[in-house]
């Protein structure tokens, strides 16, 4: 049954990114599946922050989804011809630096202190990134591409270590989508501002 579910989260995680670099509201749909069946991977491989990241990912979807529904009809026909993204700015670099920061910590101490995590660094890092980088993407943040560059690859060790090959396949995939995705969105995307997204 875990290797089931494994299996269908790597299936269903590739059909997200690929909808997340077309921008293709679906993929929260997608990705609130991929999350759900990630849940339980990760409780079953001693993952313990990742797992809590999955569940984060549950209920982000839900938002991501509401938000990219906000929009007017003129909004969706734009979406359809073009990507729309938006840069950090020095303030919101700050704050997604110091929001990573805090949370790698936190999460570090639980894991440390109150589980029988054998990765617990690593998985408090990707956890707290992933979380941050998340919340990035459902405002269009094009740096999240580079957050997740260096969360999957990351993730892609820890899961060697954990003996999840599959899930170790599926996260290299995703640092090599991840590339593609951020070459996308700055050739075919348009820069806007907050008043626009």
């Amino acid at each position: 049954m875990e290797r089931l579910l494994e299996y269908f989260g790597v299936a269903s995680g590739l059909l997200y990114l690929f909808l997340e670099i077309k921008q293709h509201r679906a993929m929260w749909i997608v990705g609130f599946l991929t999350s759900f069946a990630y849940i339980f991977v990760f409780f079953f491989a001693k993952i313990y922050a990742d797992m809590g990241l999955n569940i984060y990912y549950v209920a982000i979807s839900i938002y991501g989804f509401r938000k990219w529904s906000e929009s007017g009809e003129k909004r969706k026909k734009q979406e359809a011809e073009t990507i729309l993204y938006r840069r950090l700015t020095l303030r919101s670099l700050l704050g997604t630096v110091s929001a990573t920061a805090v949370l790698y910590g936190l999460l570090y101490a639980v894991l440390h202190k109150w589980t029988d995590s054998p990765i617990p660094v690593g998985d408090a890092f990707t956890t707290a990134a992933g979380i941050v980088a998340t919340w990035m993407l459902a405002r269009r943040i094009i740096e999240h591409w580079i957050y997740w560059i260096i969360i999957n690859f990351v993730s892609v060790y820890l899961y060697y270590l954990r003996d999840l090959y599959p899930t170790m396949l599926l996260y290299f995939c995703y640092a090599l989508l991840a590339f593609a995705g951020l070459y996308m969105w700055k050739k075919k995307g348009i820069e806007t501002d907050d008043r626009t997204l």
